[in-house]
C-alpha cells in the first residue's frame, strides 16, 4: 500500500511539467517572428528581382536565406508539438487526417534524434550560403564553418546510435508487460484447428526451386535470435511460429509471390497500409499472416493476433464493459493487428458494428491483416449492412493477395489415404 504523503507529492511534482507550458507558447511566438522575417526577405528579394540590381549571387543567397527560415520554423514545430506531446500533456489529435507520421510514435529519444538532424540540415545551408559568398568570407570563417557542421554531424550520429539500445530498452519493456489486466480482455488461447494455422510444408516433398520470399536480413529466428524481437514475437500472440521463408510457395496455383516479397520487408506497417490475404480454407492465408507478423515483429513493430470470433469476444466484453472507445484507443499501441479467419462465421449486427469500429479506427492510423475465406464482395454475408463502408475503409490503402487452391490439410490426407 503506498504512502498517501509520497503518493500527494509524487502527483505534485508530476503537475509541475506544466511549467513547460507557457514556455512552448513563447515558441508559438518566436515562429510568428520567423514567419515576419520570411516574408520580408521575400519582399526584398522581390524588389531587387524588378528593380534589376539582384544578381545570380544575390539571389541565391537570398533564396538559401529563406530556406534556412523555413527549416528554423520546421525545427520550432517539432520541438512544440513534440516537446509538448512528449513532457507536458498528451495532444489528441488521433484520426486527424493531418497528424504527422512521427506523432504517434514520438519520445524524448525520437525527438533528440530528430532535433539534431534538423540543426545539421541548417548548419548544411549555412555552410553552403558562406561557399556561396566564398569571396566575401574568410578562410577562417570557412574553416571554422566546416568543423562545427562536422561536429553537427558527429553529434547528430552519436545521438542516432545511443537512441538504438534507449528504444530496444523500451521494447522491452513494453513486451515484457502483460497483455491482460484490469479493464482489458486478452484473446483466449484456443486449441482449435484455426484454419490455415496448420499449414506447412510438407515432410516429403520433391526439391523446390529457390524461394521467392527471400530471408529477411538482420535479427531474427536462428542462432543467437535478438532478444527484443523474440520479445514481440512471444507478446504476439501467434498459435504458432510461421516463417514466410517455410511457406510451401508450390502448394497454391496461384498467388503474387512479388507481392509477398515486397510485403515481407514489413514496410506496409510504416506506410499504415492493409494486407488482405483470400483464398479457399487450407491454402495458405494464416501461415503468410503470421509469416508476416513475425517480419514486423523483426522489424521493430509490436504485433498482436487473433482469430476474428477472438476479436469479437474482446469488443464484445469492452462494449459490455462500458470501455470500447478505451479499448480501441489501447489497441493503437500495436502497429499491427491481424484477424484471421474472418467469413468462418457470420456476426450478428451488433458485432459486425464492433468490426466497423475497430477498421474505422485504425483507418490511415495503423495496419491490418486480414484472413477471408471470400472476396469482398460476399463480405455481407458475414457483416450484413456495415460490410460496405467497412471493405471501403480496410481496401482503401491495401495491398489484396489472392491465394487459389486445394486445401493443403485435404491433400496431405488424401495423399496418406493412397499410400
Amino acid at each position: 500500500m503506498r504512502n498517501p504523503t509520497t503518493t500527494t507529492l509524487g502527483y505534485a511534482l508530476f503537475a509541475t511539467r506544466w511549467l513547460q507550458a507557457p514556455l512552448y507558447f513563447g515558441l508559438v511566438a518566436a515562429q510568428g517572428v520567423y514567419v515576419y522575417k520570411f516574408f520580408k526577405e521575400l519582399w526584398t528579394l522581390i524588389k531587387m528581382c524588378v528593380s534589376g540590381h539582384a544578381t545570380e549571387t544575390y539571389v541565391m543567397l537570398a533564396v538559401l536565406k529563406l530556406v534556412d527560415v523555413v527549416m528554423i520554423a520546421n525545427l520550432l514545430i517539432m520541438v512544440i508539438v513534440g516537446g509538448y506531446e512528449t513532457f507536458v500533456s498528451r495532444i489528441g489529435l488521433q484520426g486527424h487526417r493531418d497528424q504527422p507520421e512521427w506523432l504517434s510514435h514520438v519520445n524524448s529519444n525520437v525527438l533528440k534524434v530528430k532535433l539534431a538532424t534538423a540543426i545539421v540540415g541548417i548548419s548544411s545551408v549555412h555552410l553552403l550560403q558562406m561557399f556561396v559568398d566564398v569571396h566575401h568570407t574568410s578562410r577562417h570563417a570557412l574553416l571554422w564553418g566546416t568543423v562545427i557542421h562536422m561536429a553537427f554531424i558527429f553529434s547528430a550520429a552519436i545521438l542516432a546510435y545511443m537512441s538504438g539500445p534507449m528504444a530496444a530498452h523500451g521494447d522491452r519493456g513494453h513486451a515484457d508487460r502483460p497483455q491482460a489486466g484490469p479493464g482489458r480482455a486478452a484473446p483466449p488461447q484456443v486449441e482449435q484447428d484455426h484454419g490455415d494455422q496448420r499449414h506447412g510444408k510438407p515432410e516429403q516433398e520433391a526439391p523446390a526451386a529457390t524461394p521467392a520470399v527471400p530471408r529477411q536480413p538482420g535479427p531474427g529466428p536462428g542462432p543467437g535470435p535478438d532478444a527484443d524481437a523474440e520479445a514481440r514475437i512471444r507478446a504476439a500472440r501467434f498459435p504458432a511460429r510461421k516463417l514466410l521463408e517455410d511457406f510451401d510457395q508450390q502448394h497454391p496455383r496461384g498467388f503474387d509471390r512479388e507481392t509477398v516479397a515486397r510485403l515481407g520487408k514489413a514496410e506496409f506497417v510504416a506506410a499504415r497500409r492493409n494486407v488482405v490475404l483470400v483464398g479457399p480454407p487450407g491454402t495458405g492465408k494464416t501461415h503468410l499472416a503470421i509469416g508476416l507478423g513475425v517480419r514486423a515483429c523483426q522489424a521493430g513493430h509490436r504485433v498482436l493476433f487473433a482469430t476474428a470470433a477472438e476479436w469479437a469476444a474482446r469488443l464484445s466484453d469492452a462494449r459490455a464493459a462500458g470501455r470500447l472507445d478505451a479499448e480501441l484507443a489501447a489497441l493503437d499501441e500495436y502497429p499491427l493487428l491481424i484477424v484471421d479467419e474472418v467469413g468462418y462465421t457470420p456476426f450478428d449486427a451488433a458485432t459486425a458494428g464492433l468490426f466497423f469500429r475497430l477498421v474505422a479506427h485504425r483507418y490511415e492510423r495503423a495496419s491490418l491483416i486480414v484472413t477471408s475465406d471470400r472476396p469482398f464482395g460476399r463480405w455481407d454475408e458475414v457483416f450484413g449492412a456495415c460490410a460496405p463502408a467497412m471493405v471501403d475503409r480496410l481496401a482503401h490503402h491495401a495491398d489484396v493477395v489472392r491465394l487459389d487452391g486445394d486445401s493443403y490439410r485435404t491433400r496431405r490426407a488424401t495423399s496418406a489415404w493412397a499410400d
